[in-house]
């Protein structure tokens, strides 16, 4: 019986497919020098090069002198190609599997000295003081037990733009909250364009780390309450903001729920 018969796939004789089966699964499809593709069988089609075509234009051609933040940075992909505009990269991941794909893709992209990989959560930023001037945050918030700690955290640490895509619920309604919402008029809270958020207790798609679908409306009404204003909106669930400053009423609680001194 052949190795195909116990559904054991015999290691190819090239070595690049060779480490991209030993490396596998993979998540992003990297189109890497020598021709080969990491997923080119993707659900999501081409991904992330399709979510790059829409923002791409959003982000300075040159990034020389840019110091970028990449949270949840996966196998690479929006790292490297930050890294090809000039920028100097720090590209945390929680996940061990993506961060070793992403050091030996950093490799084959000759990027490696523009890119370094550590495997941090978002919440650590806290104990950092460190700023960057551009921070992508694609594809994570709603994965997090605690999306707004984040969406501070990061705001505090962006000094010019900030890039979230976000999985968010059907719908496009938007209704902007009054300056203060009486006691007696909070059957508002349940129209349509109200900024929710819906939380998962189990699983969503059969993954447990899935935890909210907020309304477009909600990451905008997020967004501005963590001091970040939307400026572009280059494609679906993105959007590109500019600080404007974590507000002091928001500052004192964001210290404390992150554990630093205050």
């Amino acid at each position: 019986m052949s190795l195909q018969s116990y559904g054991v796939k015999p290691l190819p004789s090239d070595p690049i497919a060779r480490e991209i089966q030993r490396l596998a699964p993979w998540f992003h499809n990297l189109h890497l020098p020598s021709g080969h593709e990491t997923a080119p069988d993707h659900p999501l089609g081409d991904f992330p090069r399709v979510k790059w075509w829409e923002l791409e234009s959003a982000v300075p051609s040159d990034l020389a002198g840019w110091r970028v933040l990449d949270v949840g940075c996966n196998a690479g992909f929006y790292s490297f190609a930050l890294a090809r505009r000039g920028a100097e990269v720090l590209a945390i991941d929680v996940d061990d599997h993506y961060l070793r794909q992403a050091r030996w893709a950093a490799e084959q992209f000759d990027v490696a000295d523009r890119v370094q990989f550590e495997g941090r959560q978002v919440y650590d930023l806290a104990r950092s003081t460190e700023e960057f001037d551009l921070v992508l945050f694609l594809g994570v918030l709603y994965h997090l037990r605690h999306p707004l700690l984040a969406l501070d955290l990061l705001a505090e640490r962006t000094r010019r733009l900030l890039v979230v895509q976000t999985l968010t619920m059907p719908g496009d309604e938007e209704a902007r909250p009054p300056q203060n919402l009486p006691f007696d008029e909070r059957d508002r809270l349940r129209d349509p364009g109200w900024p929710k958020m819906a939380f998962v207790e189990k699983r969503f798609a059969d993954d447990p780390t899935n935890w909210w679908a907020p309304s477009e409306a909600c990451v905008e009404a997020m967004l501005r309450s963590s001091g970040l204003q939307v400026v572009e909106r280059p494609g679906y669930q993105l959007w590109v903001c500019e600080p404007t400053g974590v507000p002091e009423s928001v500052r004192a609680e964001l210290n404390a729920a992150s554990g630093r001194e205050r």
